[in-house]
């Protein structure tokens, strides 16, 4: 579930901001590993994150609806991200 979409940016964006990882933001890809793949990157980094994509995306995530495929890479959560745009 890899995404080549524009949302990238702004969702790499929201993760390093939420993680106060400035100083890699540079060197995050769609690949990067999010869940055990960054330290920062925890059950409450995820809450901070679904809770900003929401907000900035006019997204409506059900809980149900979040899991660990979502957030394995940053790929696949810009995927999740437009697969639940205006939703």
């Amino acid at each position: 579930m890899e995404s080549t979409s524009t949302s990238f940016p702004e969702v790499r964006d929201i993760v390093v901001e939420s993680l106060g990882i400035q100083d890699r933001a540079d060197s995050l890809t769609e690949s990067t590993p999010l869940l055990g793949g960054l330290p920062e990157f925890d059950s409450l980094a995820v809450i901070e994150v679904i809770t900003v994509l929401e907000q900035r995306f006019g997204m409506d995530v059900d809980d149900l609806d979040i899991t660990g495929e979502a957030f394995e890479t940053l790929g696949t959560l810009t995927a999740f991200v437009d697969e639940h745009r205006g939703s």
